[in-house]
């Protein structure tokens, strides 16, 4: 398999983090391409809340800057972030909107989809709905992995299951950053070219989650619609994260330590 993300596209670090610069169509041709050509591929979806994590867990920092990846900001605080910075972005990539786009795509692209997060319950909706709404995609294996460290035993059937499906895209939903941390220990042993961790989006695209209204997600108050669903579980996230977030953005621009945009 020949490694390595497409080092023509610009990227653009925020606070360590090596964001893409691409928008839906961009990402959807590296997907495609890596698939076609059986390339590696890492595909991470970086919201303002793994940005922050990254500071603290070295180890997730590395994983989103792999030389595989191709890290794109999730989050539209991430592509206002990147616009002090001289990158003209319009739009965020937004994980579940990236997932929805390659079912849509899949016979023209070529797609193959295996399934792995969530709960079975979950993926038998969402494989359900998804044959419904998206007749052509190809979806040629799903597991849901036990709320527990798995077995070495286990995660070895589940590698050969998820080998032998055939699959070129493996959506990969455990949730940030265990999705993203997962993908970097067990890559090597996959021969999926395109991996991609995109957290809520199987309870999304099931309607076991309601996402935020448009007008939200356009104006960044997705986390605030999230907060009030799950207040008990998201405040501190979102209460503590976010404004840390915005100061430690000011405070980089105003040290000036980075340029607009680099080469990777």
């Amino acid at each position: 398999m020949n490694v390595g993300a497409e080092s023509t596209l610009k990227r653009c670090p925020i606070l360590g983090v090596a964001l893409a610069v691409t928008d839906y169509e961009g990402l959807l041709r590296q997907m495609q391409d890596a698939a076609a050509h059986n390339r590696r591929l890492r595909v991470n979806f970086c919201n303002v809340h793994v940005t922050m994590l990254a500071q603290k867990l070295p180890e997730l920092r590395r994983a989103l800057n792999h030389p595989d990846a191709l890290t794109v900001p999730d989050g539209m605080p991430l592509v206002w972030a990147m616009r002090t910075w001289g990158v003209k972005l319009n739009d965020r990539v937004y994980g579940p909107d990236t997932f929805e786009l390659c079912m849509q795509r899949s016979e023209q692209c070529g797609f193959r989809h295996f399934l792995y997060g969530s709960t079975e319950e979950t993926l038998a909706t969402l494989r359900t709905r998804l044959r419904t709404l998206y007749p052509e995609a190809e979806i040629v294996g799903g597991y849901a992995p036990p709320f527990r460290e798995m077995s070495e035993q286990e995660e070895n059937t589940v590698v050969e299951m998820i080998n032998r499906s055939g699959a070129n895209v493996l959506w990969v939903a455990l949730g940030a950053p265990k999705q993203e941390l997962w993908i970097d220990r067990i890559a090597a042993r996959l021969t999926v070219p395109v991996l991609a961790a995109v957290g809520a989006a199987f309870d999304f695209h099931a309607g076991t989650v309601k996402q935020a209204p448009d007008w939200m997600q356009d104006h960044g108050l997705e986390w605030l619609y999230r907060l009030v669903q799950e207040p008990g579980r998201l405040w501190f996230r979102y209460c503590y994260y976010n404004p840390l977030f915005v100061l430690k953005c000011a405070c980089e621009r105003i040290r000036g330590r980075k340029r607009a945009v680099i080469g990777h």
